[in-house]
């Protein structure tokens, strides 16, 4: 009889060493926070209590002078929390991590020093080549915050900011009817014996959904269009209430804007938003009305939208009020710098704990979907594509 012939071979068989995971060592960082120099940002990244959440877990943190003011947060709260305060920019901007919400200026980078870790958004669309090349010639790390990704795949940052715009656009509305020119006089509630203000909201993202939020809440109609059935099928779910909704078909399109008193865009495409209202459409609606455009960053979805600031939101274009602020939740500093906090934080002490950002982004996916510069090098497609830029894949330098 002969034997039977084992599965296995004989190395198979022999005894194996066993692979360990390699013990994550904790590091201390040194943090830099600079005051926002940009005219239209009053936003901070971390909030007192975030500092003092850092600070207990051995790390520090140096904040200039004022960084917090417009945010109403004082440098006595900081420094109570456990922050350095200092006048000297320089000396922030030196520090091993530095924190922003704005890209840094071309003039901040030169105060940057190499192999600095650099964590702000990146504004693509607002980013000229000279950034990354600055970028490269101080061997700088940088991360976008807009970038990170969360555990379900989503863009945690962009969806807080994008709450707050959803919400933010129904209260503009709201203040604009009554005390802009040509405002035509109607209050934003559910008064009895008096017709609800017809909202039409373009987009069922997370924009489009608070946006729709805000309108119920204060007794308005609302219509929400949207090309994605999935997406109208899902704001109905997330807000508990049925609505009309529709895909976006130039012929309700028309109708529903004719009789609404506020339109929302919130229609983000790939490089630009794609132009859903025509001129001809604006013609036709009602004076007095009013277009709050939150995706005018990106080129905005009304073909009459103009980008406007916080000091001067408006303009008038055929009897119709047009709101073109790009950047809405710093109109907002606390509730959005409490946000970003929130998000910023967990990264934070995340690095921390990993022994730095080399280790963290081989554990964390999504924070590595952030990185767009590796110590000089561009490592992301995206970045490189639009700037017909050469890049590396981050998983060359980093295992």
């Amino acid at each position: 009889m002969t034997k039977p012939k084992s599965p296995f071979s004989k190395s198979q068989l022999l005894p194996q060493e066993e692979t360990l995971e390699i013990a994550r060592e904790k590091g201390n960082l040194f943090i830099g926070i600079p005051k926002e120099t940009h005219s239209q940002e009053k936003r901070i990244c971390l909030t007192p209590d975030a500092v003092n959440a850092i600070v207990s877990n051995g790390h520090r943190v140096l904040i200039e002078n004022g960084a917090g003011n417009e945010s109403g947060f004082s440098d006595k709260e900081y420094s109570d929390a456990g922050a350095s305060m200092t006048a000297d920019t320089k000396k922030v901007f030196g520090c091993p991590m530095v924190l922003k919400v704005e890209p840094p200026t071309l003039n901040e980078l030169e105060m940057i020093k190499p192999k600095t870790v650099l964590i702000s958004a990146l504004q693509l669309k607002t980013r000229k080549k000279s950034y990354f090349e600055a970028l490269a010639k101080r061997k700088i790390t940088a991360l976008a915050f807009e970038f990170i990704k969360d555990e379900d795949h989503s863009y945690p940052a962009v969806k807080a900011l994008s709450e707050i715009a959803g919400t933010a656009s129904v209260l503009i509305a709201a203040e604009l009817m009554v005390n802009a020119k040509k405002g035509n006089g109607l209050l934003f509630g559910n008064i009895s014996g008096v017709p609800p203000i017809e909202v039409v909201v373009i987009g069922a993202g997370t924009v489009g959904e608070f946006a729709v939020r805000s309108a119920l809440g204060l007794g308005a109609n609302v219509k929400v269009f949207d090309s994605s059935i999935t997406k109208l099928r899902s704001i109905q779910t997330n807000v508990n209430r049925i609505l009309y909704t529709s895909t976006i078909q130039p012929k309700n399109l028309m109708k529903a804007l004719l009789r609404c008193d506020v339109a929302i865009g919130a229609v983000r495409g790939h490089n630009r938003a794609p132009i859903i209202i025509t001129e001809d459409m604006v013609k036709n609606m009602k004076k007095g009305a009013v277009i709050i455009d939150v995706c005018v960053d990106m080129g905005g979805c009304f073909e009459t939208t103009e980008t406007t600031s916080h000091d001067n939101p408006t303009i008038i274009k055929h009897e119709v009020i047009h709101y073109g602020v790009p950047n809405i939740p710093a109109r907002y500093p606390k509730t959005a710098s409490i946000s970003i906090s929130n998000i910023f934080t967990p990264y934070i002490l995340e690095i921390a704990e990993s022994g730095g950002l080399e280790n963290a982004i081989q554990f964390d996916k999504g924070l590595k979907n952030g990185l767009y510069f590796y110590r000089g090098i561009l490592t992301n497609k995206a970045v490189a594509d639009w700037f017909d830029m050469p890049h590396s894949d981050i998983n060359l330098f980093i295992f």
